[in-house]
């Protein structure tokens, strides 16, 4: 009998909904930083054994929408509610139950049709008393899931997480080659690692503003040769992006060389560009050119 099914990760943002993937699939699918709405896509990670496929899906934090990127962001977390065999809702130690109390309704309504598990994460950073006090609360708002207090940092308790899921998995093919690690392509995973160090690297509206776009990939034997762009909404995120003789951008390139050259396991030539893409988190079309859903066609 082989078992197959998606298992979905959904919660607010900053609960480590990526680090709880990346601990789930065992590989570095989802980049993490500590700032809010790092994941702006939905990202698969598919995990095969003999008898089974686990298809997990890593989802935008849940958030109310300010422009049209962040209605985007928060329609991949909707279609993770109609899709999911399994459903993880992330939440935290320090996480607030009632922010986005809009989408917890929505998992509540689920409870009836499909097998949801609450996570509870990051419990290193309380006591067994808090701890309790919390699992109770959660009882209390989704009382037919099953809830795992778990510390993905830490990997505390996602063997057995991981194993239980593999149980709840229904009789199925499976759904994608049985050699398949991500749905995503190899030129997303570039753009993805180059938008981690702009997150790590600056600070206030600098990584919100900004959106990656390979240009050139080329396999030239063991050698990789990337050309990107990285474009933002005003000439001053430009020149801050840039940095004083362009020592900011050079920092990014470096970072991003290496961690690309690991991702890959070959040597990366990478080459990056900054050009101003003005108010392009509210245009449609921009949005659908990056990837994203969107549900209008005007611009």
């Amino acid at each position: 009998m082989h078992r197959a099914g998606f298992v979905n990760i959904v919660g607010n943002p900053n609960v480590g909904k990526s680090t709880l993937m990346n601990a789930l699939v065992g590989e570095r699918i989802s980049i993490i930083t500590s700032k809010a709405q790092t994941t702006r896509h939905r990202i698969l990670g598919i995990v095969n054994g003999d008898d089974f496929q686990i298809v997990y899906s890593d989802t935008p934090g849940v958030l109310k929408p300010n422009y049209k990127l962040q209605e985007s962001m928060l329609g991949f977390s909707n279609s993770a509610l109609t899709d999911a065999d399994i459903l993880l809702y992330v939440t935290d130690v320090l996480d607030s139950p009632d922010k986005n109390a809009f989408f917890l309704e929505k998992v509540q309504r689920m409870q009836d049709t499909t097998k949801i598990i609450l996570i509870v994460n990051k419990i290193d950073l309380i006591d067994q008393e808090k701890l309790e006090a919390l699992v109770d609360f959660w009882h209390k708002e989704l009382p037919k899931a099953e809830i795992f207090p778990i510390s993905a940092l830490e990997k505390f308790n996602i063997e057995t997480l991981f194993n239980h899921i593999k149980d709840l998995l229904p009789e199925s093919p499976p759904f994608f080659d049985k050699d398949a690690l991500t749905d995503k392509s190899e030129r997303f995973f570039v753009t993805e690692i180059i938008r981690e160090k702009i997150l790590m690297n600056y600070d206030k509206e600098i990584p919100y503003s900004v959106e990656v776009a390979v240009e050139e990939f080329k396999e030239e034997g063991n050698l990789l040769r990337i050309s990107a762009v990285i474009f933002c909404e005003r000439d001053s995120q430009k020149g801050i992006l840039i940095g004083k003789q362009g020592a900011a951008l050079r920092t990014v390139g470096t970072q991003a060389r290496k961690d690309i050259e690991a991702f890959f396991d070959k040597k990366v030539f990478l080459q990056l560009f900054v050009k101003v893409e003005k108010d392009w988190r509210n245009r449609e079309r921009k949005l659908r050119n990056f990837g994203y859903q969107i549900e209008h066609k005007n611009d």
